[in-house]
């Protein structure tokens, strides 16, 4: 039976510490309720003018992209419902970067796909492209049970540090090779990973494209198809070449002094709040150079795959793009003040092979604001979000629509050891009052019969000639005479505790060592294919009942 979490909204965020736990915040059935909400603040989004658009217009047309090329992207590589005329009155949303996550984040999709359900509504998970690969590998446990072992295997060759949209599979036969090796690498700890039948299906997907993140996601995705799962996926970067998201661009950039300021402070109002100095966290503010003012907005090119900031400059009805290292591109303003001048030579910007793409806040700002009626968060999410919704509040002068935060913690199905660190902590502080106190591993029985080397003082005579500098009070003149007393009756007495001490450092050793095993066992952050499906598949349709 699975424990649930349930955690206040202005609590900490943290991922359950217990094997099969979970953090839902808030409960399903208050979810529902806040939909209702969502759905009615809505409204307002009427009034609400986006450069010649109200939000409520972008947001209607933004729905019906996206569940059209959602559906297209989908039925290329596996089976869905098809969609009613009235799918777009209704949308859930998930997303993440197209990776081997650790099961607490797959989890999200099977609570999108059954809460989706529950209420009647499409669901849809955005595949973050965007985002850049960090590593071509994965974090594989090896050796038996009781000596564990960690590694890293490479699925793919290194290369530079490009976003999955633009990131190619480089090495053929590491990339096609990699679920043999892992099931080599687990033999002894784990008999039948998930990776025996996930990496065909990746393999499956290779011979159809030869992008890294499809392949793992369409995979992953082929997997859910398999256990009942009817939810829909697009990569972000469809999303970001939609008409209805480059209105909303061409808004943000002609309003880019005002969002720039409001972006700031809401940057600075978290750090703030959260008691935090580190410039980076929870991400960098937007810069500015002279004339020039970032926008939280990603540029790069097909012949130029790494990604860049963008930075604008506007002069009169002028808008001048670049990324300040040496990529530019000039956009006219409509006299009348609609963005469709804009949108249109974005348009062709693109077709040119530019990439704008959106950055992590605005991402989830506009899923939120304009795709979708609940987005269902992991805990990093929910927490750059608190940033999302200070943006929403400043710039965009509205409610904040809830969010949904989920999370879990599956431990890898291998028998591990039941030892914590206070047990280690125990034994340190044993063998430091062996040191400081060695009195009191010598029972008073049996004391006097302790043998004494000739020459050396009886331990008793040790133990009572400790209690009388103990008993005498400290004076300045007697200070070093008392403490060298005391200590040198701690070192002499130190011979009769020593079979104890080495016990107790046998046992430190193999406290040690267990707790290594258990580190490397109790991880939450292996990815799902490294689990065996008996114990994955029904953490993750727990939602099922």
């Amino acid at each position: 039976m699975m424990q649930q979490v349930m955690m206040h909204q202005k609590r900490p965020l943290r991922a359950p510490a217990e094997n099969g736990g979970l953090l839902c915040e808030p409960s399903f059935e208050v979810a529902v309720d806040r939909v209702a909400e969502n759905v009615q603040a809505r409204r307002e989004y009427e009034a609400l003018d986006l450069q010649g658009r109200s939000l409520g217009q972008l947001s209607r047309h933004a729905r019906e992209e996206l569940l059209r090329d959602a559906l297209q992207w989908t039925t290329a590589y596996r089976d869905v419902d098809p969609l009613s005329p009235q799918a777009a009155d209704r949308i859930f949303l998930a997303g993440h970067q197209p990776q081997m996550f650790h099961p607490g984040v797959w989890l999200k999709n099977f609570a999108l796909g059954r809460l989706a359900e529950r209420c009647n509504a499409v669901a849809v998970n955005l595949i973050i492209d965007s985002d850049a690969v960090k590593a071509a590998a994965l974090r594989v446990p090896s050796g038996t049970p009781d000596r564990p072992e960690l590694t890293t295997l490479a699925f793919d060759s290194p290369g530079p540090s490009l976003p999955y949209e633009e990131r190619r599979v480089a090495d053929r036969s590491l990339f096609c090779g990699f679920g043999q090796r892992v099931r080599q690498q687990m033999a002894s700890l784990m008999p039948h990973p998930l990776i025996e039948s996930y990496w065909p299906l990746v393999h499956g997907r290779y011979r159809q494209t030869d992008n890294l993140g499809a392949c793992l996601a369409q995979a992953r995705h082929q997997l859910e198809g398999h256990w009942g799962l009817n939810t829909l996926e697009i990569p972000q970067s469809r999303v970001c070449d939609g008409e209805a998201f480059l209105w909303f661009v061409a808004h943000l950039l002609v309003e880019l002094p005002r969002l720039h300021g409001a972006y700031n402070e809401a940057v600075d109002e978290y750090r703030r709040s959260h008691r935090i100095r580190n410039a980076a966290q929870p991400v960098p503010n937007l810069d500015s150079q002279h004339d020039w003012l970032e926008a939280p907005l990603w540029v790069w090119s097909a012949e130029q795959p790494e990604r860049r900031r963008l930075f604008v400059c506007r002069n009169g009805n002028r808008l001048t793009l670049s990324d300040r290292v040496g990529w530019q591109a000039k956009l006219s303003l409509s006299a009348g003040g609609t963005a469709q001048r804009v949108v249109e030579q974005l348009v062709a910007l693109q077709q040119g092979s530019v990439r704008i793409r959106s950055r992590a806040l605005i991402t989830t700002l506009w899923a939120r604001l304009a795709l979708g009626d609940l987005f269902i968060h992991g805990i990093g999410g929910a927490k750059y979000d608190h940033v999302t919704d200070r943006i929403i509040k400043r710039f965009f002068g509205l409610k904040p629509p809830h969010i949904q935060v989920l999370s879990g913690t599956l431990h890898l199905a291998v028998e591990r050891p039941s030892v914590v660190e206070d047990d280690e902590r125990a034994i340190r502080q044993q063998l430091r009052e062996m040191t400081f106190h060695p009195e009191a591993f010598l029972a008073e029985s049996n004391i006097e019969q302790l043998p004494v080397p000739e020459g050396s003082t009886a331990p008793a005579d040790l133990v009572t000639e400790k209690r009388r500098w103990i008993e005498k009070p400290q004076t300045r003149e007697n200070a070093r005479q008392r403490c060298r007393a005391i200590r040198g009756a701690n070192d002499a007495l130190q011979p009769w505790v020593q079979p104890q001490r080495e016990r107790l450092q046998s046992l430190l050793t193999q406290t040690e060592e267990a707790l290594r095993v258990r580190q490397i066992l109790a991880s939450r952050e292996y990815a799902f294919c490294l689990h065996p499906e008996e114990t994955l598949r029904p953490f993750l349709t727990q939602f099922d009942d």
